[in-house]
């Protein structure tokens, strides 16, 4: 296959050094030039479980250099989907199948919206990518699950030659005939702990030894289990302390979200499509969702108070 990853940060390109040591014609495209360049002059240096090799990936920052593919995986950041993928229809051909592997929930409708309801495709991966610096990345594929589906939960031949594809290139792969299920129950793990550990900054050690945020946390997932049963997502988890261990399953007490790691480096979050997304989906099927509501609002404030921050120091 001929396949692009719109957004090839760790994890993208942990999943395209996959695929290219597989055969496929993959390209991985960032709007690092910094980060595109290091791969194009020496590869892409990734460091694993055997040890750290160099990949020769094709990399670029414009869409046009890799032309239309039969599979676009997009894992930009939530707020960057509209634009990076506005930027990226050269990518698009006649048959190209869109695939969200990104967290939370929203994207597919963003990207039915540019590209066609009828071209994509949703998904949800615990592969692991850590950036070392421009050009290397720590990858943690093995033993780590993806699961991909049509958003009608049709087991299509399209989404079962990507598997295939994937499986081949040691990308541990399902395909699921509930795919939104599966991405809530994503979504619970998510909703558990993002938004607490931006409020309070704690690391998982931290957080999972303070009774009070716990109770925050069950509060704000049971919420998005009555508006997943409101909304009829079949989920595969009754009881929210299901999430919430889930959600420290195999990780160190050093460990920090997401969401924190993104407000210590000054950059915004994902709230909208995590939290948010539960606040939405609430209101349209009329189930109050206070708690998410406020901790959303939270990550929003402290979102408002770093950029006037990061302004004020830059006019200086």
């Amino acid at each position: 296959m001929k396949i692009a990853i719109l957004g090839a940060g760790a994890l993208g390109c942990a999943i395209g050094a996959a695929l290219t040591e597989a055969g496929h014609e993959t390209w991985l495209l960032n709007r690092s030039v910094a980060h595109v360049e290091a791969m194009r002059r020496e590869g892409l240096r990734v460091d694993d479980a055997n040890g750290s090799r160099r990949v020769m990936v094709r990399a670029t920052t414009r869409a046009g250099e890799a032309g239309a593919v039969d599979l676009v995986v997009v894992l930009v950041k939530s707020f960057h989907t509209d634009s990076a993928m506005r930027g990226a229809l050269e990518l698009i051909g006649p048959d190209t199948q869109v695939l969200s592997l990104q967290n939370g929930l929203g994207h597919e409708d963003v990207l039915a919206g540019i590209v066609g309801r009828e071209r994509v495709l949703a998904g949800k991966t615990y592969v692991g990518g850590v950036m070392r610096a421009a050009g290397h990345i720590q990858s943690g594929v093995a033993g780590k699950a993806t699961y991909i589906g049509e958003l009608d939960g049709q087991l299509t031949p399209r989404v079962l030659a990507i598997a295939d594809a994937f499986n081949a290139a040691g990308l541990a792969t399902t395909v699921s005939d509930n795919i939104v299920g599966t991405m809530w129950d994503k979504l619970l793990v998510n909703v558990a702990t993002g938004a607490l550990t931006g409020v309070t900054g704690l690391t998982y050690g931290q957080l999972y030894d303070e009774p009070l945020l716990k109770t925050t946390a069950l509060a704000a997932v049971a919420e998005a289990m009555t508006v997943a049963r409101a909304a009829g997502v079949k989920l595969s988890m009754t009881d929210p302390e299901e999430a919430w261990t889930l959600a420290a399953e195999g990780l160190s007490p050093a460990f920090k979200t997401s969401m924190l790691q993104s407000l210590e480096k000054g950059s915004v979050t994902e709230i909208d499509f995590i939290n948010g997304s539960v606040v939405r989906w609430g209101q349209r099927h009329g189930v109050p969702t206070p708690v998410n509501a406020t901790l959303t609002a939270c990550v929003k404030g402290i979102e408002r108070a770093m950029t006037d921050r990061q302004h004020k120091e830059t006019t200086a």
